[in-house]
């Protein structure tokens, strides 16, 4: 038996036939579902987080089994790897390492946890002090995995006080038509609020008429309740 193969038995341990049911519904996998076709093992995310911790060490030629397997657990234990291994790991080549397989292996970063748990974790770091035009390039891609990777990695950027990759993205992606990039842009938005206020409702105010109203209700969701009802009902 492979460690591979000793990975996936030790994660079939925590299977929960009722998450099995349910994860499928919760991730829309029916037809022209945002997850139409992916399949669900029914694991809970700590469970996986565990196994990740274990098996941190695997190569990337392991890795890239695992990243490409049809079970989307086994696809996100992979990126658990991807973090804990960038996020030990001191050396600039093995940042290097870990964020071009990401991005060879983008294709399967293809539901939004599995973007949330590693885009601004990887591709926002390892970009931190380089060009970051491909988080543009995602952004106008029309891809909707792409393009909630471009916004979810200026995360990254935020928390570092570095607003401008995250409103020039919103930017772009304020009048998409997807709920997904709806509500990752104004999470986003609200977090460059939460740091600067000032800076979220100079965008805002250029943009709140018109952008999706899940979108602004994400991005003002932790102001003051009589400006959060200023700008839902246009009054700004």
């Amino acid at each position: 038996m492979t460690q591979i193969d000793e990975c996936k038995k030790e994660l079939r341990q925590y299977i929960e036939p009722e998450k099995a049911e349910l994860l499928p519904k919760f991730f829309q996998t029916f037809p022209k579902g945002y997850g139409e076709g992916d399949l669900f093992l029914g694991i809970r995310v700590p469970n996986i987080r565990k196994i990740a911790k274990k098996y941190k060490n695997f190569t990337f030629n392991e890795l890239s089994i695992l990243i490409s397997d049809v079970y989307h657990e086994i696809r996100l234990l992979a990126l658990f790897i991807l973090v804990i291994r960038f996020e030990k790991s001191k050396q600039e080549c093995e940042h290097k390492q870990i964020a071009e397989f990401f991005i060879k292996n983008i294709e399967y970063v293809n539901n939004w946890d599995l973007v949330d748990s590693s885009a601004h974790k990887i591709l926002g770091a390892y970009l931190e002090d380089k060009d970051r035009q491909i988080l543009y390039d995602y952004a106008t891609s029309g891809k909707l995995w792409l393009q909630r990777i471009a916004i979810i990695a200026t995360f990254w950027y935020i928390r570092k006080e570095d607003f401008c990759d995250a409103l020039k993205i919103a930017e772009i992606l304020v009048n998409h038509p997807h709920h997904l990039i709806h509500k990752a842009v104004g999470w986003m938005l609200r977090e460059v609020g939460n740091r600067n206020r000032e800076a979220e409702e100079h965008f805002l105010k250029k943009f709140y008429k018109t952008m999706p109203r899940t979108m602004l209700r994400y991005a003002i969701e932790k102001f003051e309740n009589k400006l959060r009802q200023k700008y839902l009902k246009g009054l700004i």
